[in-house]
């Protein structure tokens, strides 16, 4: 949290969701690795935001955060063993809606990002630049949340990873 603390803007967006969503409850589930379905959420809406910015992309910045921090708002334990929950991949994005549609007002670009950041698993690919560069954040986010420990654990075999 320390690196978002200094952006005061994406903190308040971030506070904001906190207070009108369950967001919060996401904090119990792992994602990937050891990264909490929160973090990666967090993560993902910064990179997002971070990419926008520096690459100066007529966006609408709030709506490109919220439907990132609300991307895997499923609020469940996918890894669950006891409530296996198969097929997460390509289902999880429509729980994550309805989940966020019963606490928030969804723009049209919100939506189209929580709906569709698992393309091409989704099959109809995202139709706003918001949701494309929240997939390619997802992505990018979830490939260094599960392959980092690995790439840590092979360090020691004379490889420098990290």
């Amino acid at each position: 949290m320390e690196a978002y603390s200094k952006d005061t803007y994406f903190m308040n967006i971030l506070k904001q969701v906190e207070a009108e969503t369950r967001i919060l409850q996401s904090k119990e589930h792992i994602q990937h690795g050891t990264t909490t379905v929160y973090e990666h959420c967090v993560q993902v809406a910064y990179e997002s935001y971070l990419f926008a910015k520096e690459h100066q992309l007529q966006v609408e910045i709030e709506q490109l955060i919220r439907g990132a921090l609300l991307h895997d708002y499923f609020l469940y334990d996918w890894h669950n063993q006891l409530t296996p929950h198969h097929l997460h991949g390509f289902f999880h994005p429509g729980v994550a809606l309805r989940n966020a549609s019963m606490d928030v007002e969804l723009t049209p670009i919100e939506h189209d990002i929580i709906k569709k950041h698992m393309w091409p698993l989704t099959i109809v690919p995202p139709l706003c630049r918001e949701a494309w560069i929240v997939t390619a954040a997802d992505k990018y986010c979830s490939f260094l949340e599960a392959v980092e420990p690995r790439l840590k654990a092979v360090k020691h075999l004379g490889r420098h990873w990290t």
